[in-house]
């Protein structure tokens, strides 16, 4: 007999016509000690459902039953770890799982409930924080807080719901093999809800999708046949996770694909001229550069289109100047695509504030087409993680404000047309009316790169734009940056931590060292085939191998490390050597 069967359950919200259902008709059974990640995009109805399995709402139609009970409300045999910590402030860590004993095994001697506190503390790694409070704890140590507790009430099935989507790629990781751990030692039946695909991996025996909504369902079942322990960086060699990752990231690709995109706009794009190409009048500047500057840096015109010379960033400190970013050397290509990738900490969105002029260079100089950086200006867009949106405005205001300014000399309807167009090709023709605190936040970023794109900026700097964006979505906005990008080949450099994303986005890869005193660890050129899209690098045989350079160059400066150049050139040889026996395989 399983352990959990749900059955025909079904949950919806609201009244009347304005009623949404949220899922429909769930069915799933549960082995005791599985394991089972279940993957959706945002708004598909993955909290919704953990929450019925939890008892904290009730459903409209099915039900669950656990062990042969159907369930009536919350129960001590189900554990629940939340995305947000939950934690009370005023108790130390300690007190916060103590508190849940304690309620939970009031007959217990008091000796026993605390060597279940101090167990289950030690479990998660929290032995030297244990009378810290929460305010004083990182967003990773508080998470570790939320699994002890839940654990220390020793049910029969945790549930956990997107517990590690809002730490940092470093964290998250670091917490996903101590999940690996904890479900190795407890053999505890887990309901893990997850948007990371190589998460769900990494640790389920079983996947399954969830559609998205409304009328959210479960997909087929995924079996995750690789043996354990499992580790992130050799299942880049697993033909069966290789074989896995593609079959689940297309699945989902096509249910998102099928609920609906907007339809484009067809608008031809006037011949306007940008403020930053144009001189009083319109009429467009000469590319001829001025001597003067073509004698002092003749190099930067020929070599590179954006030249980076030696850039450091100092902040002062109360103990002394603490250089964050110490000799940044580089050099792009006119439309070339540079993708920053490091841990947190590492300087990449110092570098990228600096060239945008938002962020005083300490030392060396950066040169755009020609022209020293010193501040921000129109000929380079920035988008941030979070979008920053007027929400008072509709998204064709939002990007109409950047437009206007940048083509003075363009008619109305020309700078109309620009507008439109770009929102046209992010997907949002439908969407240009609506106030912007009325979108989602997917939606709010792709307002944020049509606005970028529309000012035809001679740079395009990306301070990790999907950082705050669930994975599923994060693939769709990928996407849709390279269709956008691949029609106006704008030079780009985008600071991402994440592993694909660097590589879908790139022409080079950029490894930053840790920080302080960060700078260019290693950069890795990227000859895969453009136009790029995440299906097709899954098909490419090349596409692990540069997974992997990347994987291990920052497992090789995981917590602090200093790696010996020796180690990051053995690093660049595997995948050299990966690559060339893969081109002798296809001759």
């Amino acid at each position: 007999m399983p352990i959990l069967e749900i059955s025909g359950l079904s949950k919806g919200y609201g009244e009347g016509a304005k009623r949404t259902e949220v899922l429909s008709d769930i069915n799933m059974r549960v082995e005791e000690g599985e394991f089972i990640a279940i993957v959706g995009f945002s708004g598909s109805g993955k909290t919704t459902l953990i929450s019925l399995v939890a008892g904290l709402i009730e459903a409209d139609a099915g039900g669950v039953i656990v062990k042969g009970k159907q369930i009536d409300g919350p129960g001590t045999d189900r554990g629940l770890v939340f995305q947000s910590y939950s934690l009370m402030p005023w108790l130390s860590v300690h007190g916060n799982v103590s508190l849940a004993v304690d309620s939970v095994f009031k007959g217990k001697p008091k000796a026993e409930r605390e060597a279940l506190t101090r167990r289950y503390i030690d479990m998660v790694g929290l032995s030297h924080a244990v009378d810290r409070k929460p305010a004083e704890l990182s967003g990773g140590m508080r998470q570790r807080v939320s699994v002890a507790r839940a654990l220390a009430m020793q049910p029969e099935i945790l549930l956990l719901d997107e517990p590690l989507s809002a730490l940092d790629a470093l964290t998250r990781a670091k917490l996903q093999d101590e999940f690996a751990e904890i479900s190795a030692k407890e053999k505890k039946t887990i309901i893990l809800i997850t948007n990371d695909v190589d998460e769900a991996i990494l640790l389920a025996d079983r996947i399954i999708p969830l559609t998205p909504g409304p009328k959210a369902t479960l997909g087929p079942s995924f079996a995750v046949d690789i043996p354990r322990p499992r580790d992130r960086g050799e299942m880049n060699h697993d033909e069966t996770f290789i074989r896995l990752r593609a079959e689940i990231t297309e699945y989902l690709m096509e249910v998102g694909a099928a609920r609906g995109a907007d339809v484009e706009k067809d608008i031809k794009l006037p011949n306007v001229v940008p403020i930053t190409q144009s001189e009083p009048g319109g009429k467009r500047k000469s590319d001829k550069v001025p001597e003067a500057y073509s004698k002092a840096a003749r190099s930067a015109i020929e070599e590179g289109y954006v030249e980076f010379f030696e850039v450091k960033k100092v902040y002062p400190t109360p103990k002394g100047p603490l250089t964050v970013v110490d000799g940044f050397d580089m050099k792009l290509k006119q439309g070339e695509f540079v993708t920053l990738i490091g841990h947190s900490g590492c300087g990449k969105s110092t570098v990228l504030s600096m060239v945008a002029g938002l962020n005083a260079i300490s030392g060396g100089g950066i040169v755009l087409d020609g022209r020293e950086v010193h501040t921000a200006g129109p000929d380079r867009a920035v988008v941030f993680q979070a979008p920053s949106l007027m929400p008072w405005l509709t998204a064709r205001q939002n990007v109409a404000l950047g437009v206007d300014k940048v083509y003075p000399n363009a008619k109305p309807s020309e700078r109309r047309d620009i507008v439109d167009y770009y929102l046209s090709r992010v997907g949002l023709s439908d969407s240009m009316d609506k106030l912007a605190v009325e979108l989602s936040n997917g939606m709010k970023q792709r307002v944020g790169i049509a606005r970028a794109f529309a000012l035809s900026p001679k740079l395009l700097l990306l301070d990790e734009p999907f950082g705050m964006l669930d994975s599923l979505t994060r693939w769709e906005l990928q996407d849709v940056l390279m269709d956008v990008w691949k029609r106006t080949q704008v030079t780009a450099i985008c600071v991402t931590h994440d592993v694909d994303e660097a590589i879908l986005l790139a022409d080079r890869v950029v490894m930053m060292s840790n920080g302080p005193n960060a700078r260019i660890g290693n950069i890795m050129e990227v000859d895969l085939p453009r136009p790029r899209s995440r299906k097709a690098l899954l098909a490419h045989p090349d596409y692990y191998a540069y997974r992997e350079e990347l994987l291990d160059f920052l497992e090789a400066y995981e917590g602090g490390a200093n790696p010996a150049p020796e180690l990051i050139e053995q690093i660049k040889e595997k995948r050299a050597r990966r690559i060339g026996r893969s081109a002798a395989a296809a001759e």
